[in-house]
């Protein structure tokens, strides 16, 4: 299956996205279409062998609307670069342009056609019945250029309803034009009673033209789409954060000199020279230097962290102290931040599961209201009533229906979600795994890397021979292969060093060496009763070494015991707090690992952890999954490893750690950048928010329709004789798509 990204043009609402959608899957071999209304994009799975992206541009094109192959992830060398926010989008300058021209020829027509029942003066030759043909032809002229400037949602509008799939751009043609066109015959009726001399006829339709109403919905609709799209550019604000992080330009070293780049044309295996201050345009390996590297525009961290030789460095991350030389391993679309950016864009245009029910409604939703209209008109003519009656009603139902809420409810919330959780550092694939967090009851934590350092190091240090220990167990271990020998390396870095001589390394059981002429050893608890090494003096501490999880090593000289040191790997400060926050979440938490049951017991002990399962082997991860699935549990599995991919991805939600293997990142559904496991129960806490959010858009777009579509139509007129003015109607539809953008925007305020 190929997966493609198209550009859609001419949406209005969630009913064209609904009708692109239908039209797309219609075809032979789409697997699935998904619209992003925001976005102006479809993201199309698809068998190559059956269809291409012709045929999906076709199919979007018979539906009504344009469509264009977008440009493919990677095919530049860089990433894009944000808009200046000083320099608008050319779609939000014409809105703009399109308010000035309407509000300036709306107030001009209000003034001729309701000035003077406040008492605002007219010309002489708009008073009285005998002036009623230049009254109403100077509203006729002043209503034009309204239109004109509108005229898109005329375009648009009956395009598609003449495709059958009307839309909110249908709703408002429909209404306006039915207005203007009753105030062209009402024209034509006061010229022909004039001619009669029928006066009253005259003055009925002079009070009545509707010229007012026409100009009056085009301009209040065109306010709540300029409103709302100032709010939706502000959804954007985190990926346009994102994108400015990326330097212009960058120094290399070419053929031994110093060079001054575009930052796009750094290539692979270029060397990269960074001052202080500076912003590092790849990722990298550092070759030389030392500094402090702020990487919290990424990861969210807000303490710098030192890089040093060999240790690898993030794009967009900013040198603080020191000089860096690093070599470039990623450039352009594989950096860590075009890839951020990607995953973000990504996320933005896919759909929640819960949107499916707002574009099942949109689909039905237009077509309904056209009729609802059409019967409210019908019922009021049956009653007796006026031509105009019917014709309000009819245009207030239209107005006041537009399902432009209805569409914004969800994709705005995921937008601004999504690109909040990215400024924290933390990375949600798709709308659906956003929805899907809040919903987990089980979660399961790989031990080492994620609950865990993921590397070794030294924790107790019991020494019997003074001043002996560290630099014969330094000096052994510096030979050694071991997966501890590093840790003790470290921890012994400022001991003066000894010579090692005659090393060999005793297979399962430890290591020897010479050091001036006299033999050392160091190895296990076996290995020294083996040596003949007296351990009495340790034994009760060794067991409780080993009951803690920790490993302890021995080291000796001669028979002569040296001291014990224990090494483990070591639970990460803020594995604790996360745990509890996940409990207290209503969470059950397991600890997943391949250790022996007496290092797993040891770390579930010391943070509390709900249940382990330990000796696990990696290709019983992906079971273990699976059978708390079968259980009916919403399984999160946090890993950071090979071994975890097959469990991640069978999880109802994978969670990798930012510093883990490619492919666990790749196979999760969110990954966390910092590493920091307390980022789990914000993503939990995250998707509730935002659930929380689109339920309340979602209710306040079906409340709103319920309960003004019956208003519109004149159910309350029986009653307390009350109608609705269809200006009133546009003002109120304009409002509630404000409230939900609005609404949406408040998730900004989110926090970690």
């Amino acid at each position: 299956m190929t997966k493609k990204k198209f550009s859609v043009t001419g949406m209005s609402c969630a009913a064209c996205s609904a009708a692109v959608e239908k039209a797309v899957s219609r075809l032979d071999g789409v697997e699935s279409a998904q619209v992003n209304l925001l976005a102006n994009s479809m993201v199309c799975t698809y068998d190559e062998l059956k269809t291409d992206p012709s045929a999906v541009i076709a199919a979007v094109e018979k539906a009504g609307f344009g469509a264009a192959e977008a440009a493919e992830a990677g095919q530049t060398s860089a990433v894009p670069k944000a808009k200046s926010k000083e320099a608008p989008s050319d779609g939000f300058t014409a809105i703009r342009t399109r308010l000035w021209v309407s509000v300036v020829f709306l107030v001009v027509l209000m003034y001729v056609s309701m000035g003077h029942m406040i008492g605002l003066p007219l010309p002489h030759f708009l008073h009285g019945t005998q002036n009623a043909v230049p009254f109403a032809f100077l509203q006729f002229l002043l209503t034009l250029p309204v239109l004109y400037v509108n005229r898109k949602f005329y375009f648009n509008g009956f395009k598609a309803l003449f495709h059958r799939a009307p839309n909110m751009d249908s709703l408002v043609a429909v209404g306006s034009a039915a207005a203007m066109l009753y105030g062209v015959i009402a024209i034509f009726m006061i010229g022909v009673s004039l001619g009669s001399g029928d006066p009253e006829t005259v003055e009925r339709y002079r009070s009545n033209l509707y010229f007012e109403s026409a100009a009056m919905i085009l301009t209040l609709v065109t306010v709540g789409k300029f409103l709302e799209e100032r709010s939706k550019g502000k959804t954007g604000a985190a990926i346009a954060k994102l994108l400015d992080l990326s330097p212009k330009t960058a120094t290399v070293l070419r053929d031994g000199e110093e060079r001054i780049v575009p930052a796009e044309e750094i290539v692979i295996g270029d060397v990269v020279l960074l001052k202080p201050g500076e912003r590092i345009p790849v990722d990298g390996v550092v070759l030389e230097g030392s500094s402090a590297v702020d990487q919290s525009a990424l990861t969210g961290e807000s303490i710098p962290v030192t890089k040093d030789e060999g240790q690898a460095v993030m794009s967009a991350s900013v040198n603080m102290t020191g000089f860096l030389k690093i070599r470039a391993t990623r450039v352009g679309q594989d950096t860590t931040l075009a890839r951020i950016v990607a995953l973000v864009e990504e996320a933005s245009s896919s759909k929640a599961p819960i949107s499916k029910l707002a574009d099942r409604v949109s689909g039905i939703f237009v077509p309904a209201v056209m009729a609802i209209a059409v019967v409210a008109a019908a019922a009021w003519l049956i009653a007796g009533r006026s031509v105009e009656d019917a014709l309000n009603a009819c245009i207030s139902v239209l107005v006041i229906s537009c399902p432009c809420a209805l569409g914004l409810a969800t994709p705005v919330a995921i937008m601004v979600a999504t690109g909040r959780c990215a400024q924290m550092g933390i990375l949600i694939k798709s709308a659906e795994a956003l929805e899907l967090l809040h919903a987990a009851d089980t979660v399961v934590l790989d031990k080492t890397g994620t609950i865990t350092v993921g590397k070794p190091s030294v924790t107790d240090v019991l020494e019997c021979v003074p001043g002996q220990l560290l630099p014969v167990a330094a000096a052994l271990e510096k030979k050694s292969g071991h997966p501890l020998a590093d840790a003790i390396v470290r921890y012994a870095a400022n001991t003066a060093t000894v010579e090692v001589n005659e090393f060999t390394d005793v297979s399962g059981k430890g290591i020897r060496g010479k050091i001036d002429g006299r033999s050392c050893f160091g190895g296990s608890y076996a290995y020294m009763e083996e040596l003949g090494v007296d351990l009495s003096a340790v034994r009760a501490q060794a067991r409780e070494f080993a009951e803690s999880g920790k490993t302890p090593l021995f080291f000796a000289r001669e028979t002569e015991l040296l001291g014990v040191i224990a090494a483990a790997d070591t639970v990460k400060d803020t594995s604790a707090a996360a745990i509890r926050r996940l409990k207290d979440d209503g969470c059950e938490v397991i600890m997943l690992t391949g250790d022996n049951e007496t290092t797993a017991n040891a770390v579930r002990k010391e943070l509390a952890v709900d249940r382990v399962i330990a000796d696990v082997l990696p290709q019983d991860k992906e079971r273990v999954v699976r059978e708390l699935q079968n259980e009916g549990r919403k399984v999160i599995m946090v890993g950071d490893g090979i071994n975890d991919s097959p469990a991640l991805a069978r999880a109802d939600i994978g969670i990798a750690i930012g510093s883990g293997a490619d492919i666990a990142v790749e196979e999760a559904d969110v990954v966390l950048m910092k590493s920091d496991l307390n980022d789990v129960p914000a993503a939990i806490e995250c998707s509730r928010q935002t659930m929380r959010n689109i339920k309340q858009n979602l209710f306040w777009a079906f409340f709103y329709n319920t309960l003004g579509i019956p208003l519109a139509a004149g159910a309350l007129y029986p009653i307390w004789g009350i109608t609705l003015n269809p200006m009133i109607g546009a003002a109120a539809m304009s409002l509630s798509s404000i409230f939900v953008v609005t609404n949406a925007l408040r998730l900004y305020r989110m926090k970690s």
